[in-house]
């Protein structure tokens, strides 16, 4: 029979299990207060956190070309699509964890504060329209410096650029509001996930997990995709500013939608009915 330390270990093990994971009200309180503090900040804090993330993101496809550069001629299809995808987490992983402001992470879920009556529409489209901008400026400005400056390194060819952004463009509308959707939903539940873990390396891992997945599957990003399509228009590599503002539209209304509807609204419906969980005796 198992003595009675063993037992008491054992208990004191659950318990310690049970404390380390957090509960769906308490990971909706911390959305929220993460949240009212983004909706609270004054413009100029918003316009800056929003420019870095808009910078930040671009280092996805700083790698993601230096990497198909390297390997495009040298190794099979399918491993430098495997190799390209998991550049592409490289970005967010600056971006989240150094908790700047990027529209289709932290804004999706900045609807949750409205489900509870603690903010308004206007106040939500305010935060979005800072943070939207600021993105999309930060990310044109990364595209055109990435164009100058990696082939003048020898690092990238050219030709990378257009590449990449060939899987966002030649599609029709439905295509990438879909893809939009479906890329939205992942980033809020990315956001999500990363409040509900407790450590740096599980954040690490749900960030490289997630973004890795839609580099892979080719979903539409709305910010990255700029920097993505506009790297392409800027280097002569067979996109157009027409092809950008296709893009753009339909991936911007995909991704809002598919955080909002399958993430903010259906976990906030799922952690406001969840019921008390009981200790472990």
């Amino acid at each position: 029979m198992p003595s009675v330390a063993n037992r008491h270990n054992h208990t004191m093990h659950e318990t310690m299990n049970y404390e380390s994971k957090k509960s769906y009200q308490e990971i909706l309180s911390q959305q929220i207060d993460e949240e009212m503090m983004q909706i609270d900040r004054p413009a100029n804090g918003l316009l800056i956190s929003g420019l870095s993330a808009g910078l930040d993101v671009g280092f996805s496809l700083l790698f993601m070309a230096v990497m198909w550069s390297l390997t495009h001629e040298a190794l099979p299809g399918p491993i430098v699509e495997l190799l390209v995808a998991n550049m592409y987490a490289v970005g967010f992983i600056f971006v989240i964890l150094g908790r700047s402001e990027l529209f289709t992470e932290h804004t999706t879920l900045a609807f949750l504060p409205i489900l509870n009556g603690h903010s308004s529409i206007g106040s939500l489209a305010r935060l979005w329209a800072y943070v939207y901008s600021a993105n999309l400026i930060g990310g044109a400005i990364f595209a055109l410096l990435i164009t100058l400056i990696g082939p003048s390194l020898n690092v990238i060819d050219p030709r990378a650029f257009g590449v990449i952004a060939d899987n966002l463009i030649h599609h029709p509308w439905w295509t990438i509001l879909l893809s939009g959707m479906m890329a939205g939903w992942l980033m809020g539940l990315l956001s999500w996930l990363v409040t509900a873990s407790r450590d740096t390396v599980s954040q690490i891992l749900l960030v490289w997990l997630i973004t890795t997945g839609i580099g892979l599957a080719h979903l539409h990003h709305s910010i990255l995709g700029t920097v993505e399509v506009l790297a392409a228009v800027f280097s002569g590599q067979g996109a157009t500013l027409m092809d950008f503002g296709h893009f753009l539209l339909w991936a911007t209304l995909g991704n809002a939608t598919g955080g909002l509807i399958f993430v903010a609204l259906i976990k906030y419906g799922h952690a406001s009915r969840a019921g008390q969980r009981s200790r472990p005796v």
